[in-house]
C-alpha cells in the first residue's frame, strides 16, 4: 500500500510518500480501506516534535478518515466486511489502509459520505466538547470563537447557535468573512495583531463575553482574558501553536475560569465516542450542521495539504484522497 511518513523532526522536507506492506488484523482488530483521511494541526504537531515521540520514524502520519472494513480479526463481532466506518485518534492514517481495534471505529450512516464523515470527526467532537461538554453554551450567552472560518470554528459558530448563544467570531482576513457569517456568526472582527478586545466588548454589549474559545496561540491570550466579562470561561485549546507560558493563578482578573480542553475527554469510551459521533452525524442529517470542505488533494499531496494548512490561509477542512 501506498503510504505518508515522516523521516524525522522538521517541516515538509521530512515527508515522503512511500510503499508499505498491507497491514494485518489480529483478534479485536479490523482493517480498514481508507476512501479519505482528514488533515489536522495535529500531524504538524507530530512532525514538529510535539507528540509520538516515542514511536520510532520512519512514521505514518495522520489519525483521522473514513472507508470501508476489508478485513475482520478474530473476537470481533460488532463490525462486518463491506461496512463503512470512520475514526478519529488512529494514528497511521495518511495510508491506503489502516489497521486498528474495532473499538476505535464509528459505523457511518448511508446518509454520511466518505468526505462528510472525515471531515467531521476530529473538528467535529472538538467542537462538540468545547460547546457541549468544556462550556455548556446555554440560550443568551455570548461567545468569542477564534479562528472562526477554520475547520473547528466554522463547526463550534454552529454548535453554539443550534444552543441559542450567540457568536462573535475573529477571522484573520476579510475573504474569511463570508464563511464565518454562513456559518451563523452574528458579528465578525477581522484582526490578525490581536487587537479585537475593544471591539469584542462592544459587541458583547459593554460586559465582556461568557466564553472564548481560543487556539489561536499566544498572541491572543492576553486579549482573551480581557474580552471575559466577570466569571466568564476561557477555553483555551490547540498545543501547536505553543502556550502562554506559566501562569500565576492569583493574577486572573474577574473570577474568571480557564481550562485547556482535549477532545479525547469527550471521548474517552469506545460508547461516548459512538454517542457523540452518532449526534454529529444526526445534526448533519438533519440538516442542522453543514461541513465545509476546504481543500482535497490526492494522499501524494500531502506536503502541499500540510503547508497550505500551516499558512492559515485555507477555511474548512483539508482532506487527503488516497
Amino acid at each position: 500500500m501506498k503510504a505518508i511518513v515522516m523521516t524525522g523532526l522538521g517541516g515538509p522536507e521530512v515527508i515522503e510518500y512511500v510503499e508499505r506492506p498491507d497491514p494485518v488484523p489480529g483478534p479485536d482488530e479490523v482493517l480498514v480501506e481508507v476512501a479519505v483521511a482528514g488533515v489536522n494541526f495535529m500531524d504538524i504537531g507530530v512532525r514538529q516534535g510535539m507528540a509520538w515521540n516515542e514511536t520510532p520514524n520512519p512514521k505514518i502520519l495522520g489519525v483521522e478518515g473514513a472507508g470501508k472494513v476489508v478485513a475482520v480479526g478474530e473476537e470481533v463481532d460488532d463490525l462486518r466486511l463491506g461496512q463503512r466506518v470512520a475514526w478519529i485518534y488512529v494514528p497511521g492514517s495518511y495510508a491506503e489502509k489502516i489497521v486498528a481495534p474495532a473499538s476505535a471505529f464509528v459505523p457511518l450512516p448511508d446518509e454520511i459520505d466518505d468526505r462528510t464523515a472525515a471531515s467531521v470527526m476530529m473538528q467535529g467532537l472538538t467542537a462538540s466538547h468545547f460547546g457541549t461538554d468544556f462550556y455548556p453554551v446555554r440560550p443568551g450567552d455570548i461567545a468569542l470563537v477564534h479562528a472562526a472560518a477554520g475547520g473547528v470554528g466554522l463547526l463550534l459558530t454552529q454548535i453554539i447557535k443550534l444552543r441559542g448563544g450567540h457568536v462573535i467570531g475573529r477571522v484573520s482576513s476579510s475573504d474569511k468573512i463570508a464563511a464565518a457569517k454562513e456559518a451563523g456568526a452574528d458579528h465578525v472582527i477581522v484582526d490578525t495583531e490581536g487587537q479585537f478586545v475593544e471591539e469584542a466588548v462592544r459587541l458583547s454589549g459593554g460586559d465582556g463575553v461568557h466564553v472564548v474559545y481560543d487556539g489561536s496561540g499566544p498572541k491572543t491570550f492576553q486579549g482573551s482574558l480581557d474580552a471575559l466579562r466577570r466569571s466568564g470561561t476561557f477555553c483555551w485549546y490547540g498545543p501547536v501553536l505553543g502556550g502562554p507560558g506559566p501562569l500565576d493563578i492569583m493574577s486572573l482578573p474577574k473570577s474568571i475560569k480557564i481550562g485547556y480542553a482535549v477532545v479525547f475527554d469527550h471521548i474517552h469510551t469506545p460508547e461516548l465516542l459512538r454517542a457523540r459521533s452518532a449526534q454529529l452525524f444526526e445534526w448533519i442529517i438533519e440538516g442542522r450542521l453543514k461541513v465545509r470542505v476546504g481543500g482535497e488533494y490526492p494522499l501524494a499531496h500531502a506536503v502541499k495539504a500540510q503547508v497550505d494548512m500551516e499558512s492559515r490561509a485555507t477555511t474548512g477542512k483539508l482532506l487527503l484522497v488516497p
